[in-house]
């Protein structure tokens, strides 16, 4: 009787890790995530949007009442860490401007070093973008188009743009998970982010 009772505690315990099956009302209850093959995919990722790949083991989709903006946002985000990384390889290893200010080869040092001024004119600059899109967040656009595509996607087909569009956004996520080792190898290890020593 006892060992009885130990198993059933034990099952009662584990059954509070197992995940929580959501209830959907769609004809695809059971269909899988092409990511990670064993999670069912989430109600609101239908594989209408560029990069959906069935991905939300958290269940942020659930909670975003618009995914267009979460799009946005992830965009956005990944673009800035585009140019983020790009811009701390090129702190470390690319020609500078002359002057003790510009001088060092930290990425993060480099902040504090060029001044105040320089900081405020690129926190403008930054600025002046986002209250020109501020509109486009919000409304019924196509995620990410600001029209800065200088007319390439002009002369594409449908298939064509949806795989650019696909691109850039596995791009942006690699390039969030970049600037994350990045600055990880920067704050902790102390080494530069092209030296691969141990």
């Amino acid at each position: 009787m006892m060992k009885l009772a130990t198993i059933a505690t034990l099952l009662s315990g584990a059954a509070a890790f197992a995940p929580a099956q959501v209830g959907r009302s769609s004809v695809a209850l059971n269909e899988m995530s092409r990511s990670i093959p064993f999670l069912t995919v989430p109600e609101k990722l239908d594989g209408s949007m560029p990069g959906d790949m069935g991905f939300d083991p958290m269940g942020l989709s659930d909670i975003q009442t618009d995914l267009n903006y979460a799009r946005w946002s992830e965009l956005k985000h990944g673009r800035i860490c585009m140019l983020a990384v790009v811009g701390m390889v090129w702190q470390e290893y690319g020609p500078h401007l002359p002057g003790d200010a510009y001088a060092t080869r930290d990425p993060w040092e480099a902040i504090s070093s060029v001044g105040f001024a320089s900081n405020i004119q690129t926190l403008l600059a930054i600025g002046v973008v986002e209250l020109a899109n501020w509109n486009k967040y919000y409304g019924d656009g196509t995620p990410g188009d600001i029209g800065w595509d200088g007319g390439q996607l002009k002369n594409m087909d449908s298939a064509a743009v949806k795989k650019r569009m696909e691109s850039e956004v596995v791009h942006c996520r690699l390039a969030m998970i970049a600037f994350i080792g990045a600055t990880h190898q920067t704050f902790l290890l102390h080494k530069g982010l092209l030296d691969f020593s141990f």
